[in-house]
């Protein structure tokens, strides 16, 4: 038997490790790639390591187009979007979860309901509500349209059904208001699931691409994956240049991960939760 789970162990260990090569390789290509030389790109045998190291790719990165400020407009937008909709979802969680009232689990299943239509049926009118507000090309009309998450909602939610009502009893009978109770108990005691929320809104707000496509028009008011895409030619691409842009992309994504990582396992499961 110990000679089994022995052979068994080795297995899973280089099954585990032949993944892991797999899942790594996209990176390190990316790594190889930006570091490259132009003629280096077209080279056969490929050149997985390159010959001659070339920092040439980022400094032309930023001398081409306006790179730096797509990469500061990126940051301002997704912080913005992920302040809103946590501190909007946390507000809506808390009231769906701890305030009872007359139909509150009819219209939060309403609210359910709207996951199932696609994002794309919605670009069309929130299109034309943006252009009828004059807000096209302008930041308020990437933000506006994230006030509402209802996947938000509901991971927090389960999560603060968890917390027990005898925290806000108590709180209750000390005078304290809906305010201060929401501020000084509710959020303390939701800190891993605000920072999963946090993580995820961040990660999709600085990856979107199609909304602030269809909203932003200027070159110096563009987010990153906009500006991404416009490094790809119409006759030719250089990939060393658009691989230097996307490994710059993925340093403020793994930032945000590295400090939230504490609480963000914790609040994945914690949803999972009976309430």
């Amino acid at each position: 038997m110990k000679h089994k789970k022995l052979i068994f162990k080795l297995l899973y260990y280089l099954i585990m490790i032949i993944l892991s090569i797999f899942m790594i390789l996209p990176l390190f290509w990316m790594i190889t790639t930006s570091l490259k030389e132009s003629g280096a790109l077209t080279a056969i045998p490929i050149e997985w390591i390159p010959k001659k190291v070339s920092f040439k790719s980022y400094s032309k990165l930023f001398t081409i187009f306006p790179f730096g400020k797509a990469f500061i407009n990126s940051v301002v937008v997704s912080l913005a979007i992920t302040f809103i909709n946590v501190f909007s979802a946390s507000m809506a969680a808390y009231v769906f979860a701890k305030m009872p009232f007359k139909g509150r689990e009819v219209l939060f299943g309403i609210f359910l309901s709207t996951m199932m239509i696609p994002g794309s049926v919605t670009l069309i009118p929130n299109y034309l509500i943006l252009r009828n507000l004059h807000l096209l090309n302008s930041y308020l009309g990437i933000i506006l349209p994230s006030f509402f998450n209802i996947f938000g909602i509901f991971i927090l939610r389960q999560h603060i059904r968890t917390i027990p009502d005898d925290f806000i009893d108590a709180a209750v009978m000390d005078g304290a208001s809906q305010w201060k109770i929401f501020f000084n108990i509710i959020i303390p005691l939701s800190k891993p699931s605000i920072a999963t929320l946090a993580v995820i809104t961040f990660m999709g707000a600085w990856n979107d691409y199609l909304w602030p496509l269809i909203v932003l028009t200027d070159k110096n008011k563009m987010t990153l994956p906009v500006a991404l895409s416009m490094l790809n030619g119409q006759y030719s691409t250089e990939y060393n240049l658009l691989m230097a842009g996307a490994l710059i992309s993925i340093i403020p994504i793994l930032i945000v991960y590295a400090f939230a990582q504490k609480y963000f396992e914790e609040g994945l499961t914690a949803g999972g939760i009976k309430g």
